[in-house]
């Protein structure tokens, strides 16, 4: 049996009509393990929305659900979790982020994780 890649959705929203949502849902479907933190507690689909940080297996990929500003308060967990990848989504772009991320090694990647699914690059 694989293991199952981990991949964090930081910025998961209920709202059916968000990218964080629709990320959460297609990302479930490519069978990856799908972890859900937004700034309160919900569901979407059978994935529950988490508000901390606590993770107990090896995270693959970070992809980015808040603005610039608001990803300044998980630069710890971003970091201290020490994912592989973080995928920055239209509007998410931090250079600082990016940096500290580079110096550590992880990759930092510009895209769109729903359109990275779709076309097999993910």
């Amino acid at each position: 049996m694989k293991d199952i890649e981990v991949v964090v959705v930081l910025g998961a929203s209920e709202n059916v009509n968000r990218y964080s949502n629709k990320a959460v849902r297609m990302l479930q479907s490519y069978d990856y393990g799908v972890v859900a933190i937004g700034n309160r507690n919900g569901k979407i689909g059978t994935i529950e929305i988490q508000t901390n940080t606590k993770i107990d297996k090896p995270i693959h990929t970070i992809t980015l659900y808040l603005n610039s500003m608001n990803q300044k308060l998980f630069y710890d967990f971003i970091i201290d979790s020490k994912p592989k990848r973080v995928i920055f989504n239209p509007g998410t772009e931090n250079y600082e982020l990016m940096e500290l991320l580079e110096k550590q090694e992880v990759e930092c990647v510009e895209d769109c994780t729903l359109i990275m699914l779709q076309t097999g690059i993910f």
